[in-house]
């Protein structure tokens, strides 16, 4: 017996009538790009999170690279990353030149292994970037302390866990 590894026909089939409208009505106001779906998105967005600002950006791979880059992360710097992710996640970090540090992660909870960070730290270390997986938080109050000892920048990547929250009841990201 096959199975199948992702039956997106099957998703799309759940709700093609919502999802044909869309693609019509962007096709439709010619705004590929920005415009009022993106602001309404970015909005409801900030609703749902209760946060302040929201941007829309193409993918988590520009969301994790304009991160780096307002953070004027550097040829040389080095930036803490999660042993098991999408590739993305070190290859921003070296798209900017900078050093991707690989730290393993906890067997049981696919998220960084908060023990094996201080390990790899090095002054030329700018940042960590945990990436919430799985609807899963990593555990950042370790992340945060360890963040705050060494002055270090916490880029959280919750692209696959939005709407996840904390044990406090935060949001991730």
């Amino acid at each position: 017996m096959k199975v199948p590894l992702l039956d997106l026909k099957g998703q799309y089939q759940s709700i093609k009538k919502e999802i044909d409208e869309a693609v019509q009505k962007v096709v439709e106001s010619q705004y590929f790009i920005m415009g009022p779906d993106v602001a309404k998105l970015e909005e409801e967005i900030c609703n749902y999170l209760n946060c302040q600002f929201a941007v829309g950006v193409s993918s988590g791979t520009d969301a994790l690279l304009l991160a780096l880059m307002a953070l004027d992360i550097q040829p040389g710097d080095e930036v803490i990353v999660p042993t098991y992710s999408f590739f993305a996640t070190a290859g921003v970090v070296a798209r900017l030149n900078a050093k991707p540090v690989l730290v393993d992660i906890d067997p049981v909870t696919f998220n960084l292994d908060t023990q094996q960070i201080e390990k790899k730290i090095t002054s030329k270390t700018k940042a960590i970037i945990p990436v919430h997986l799985y609807g899963q938080s990593a555990d950042m109050n370790p992340i945060m302390q360890i963040a705050r000892k060494y002055s270090l920048f916490v880029i959280e990547d919750a692209a696959q866990a939005i709407g996840t929250q904390y044990k406090d009841g935060r949001f991730v990201g």
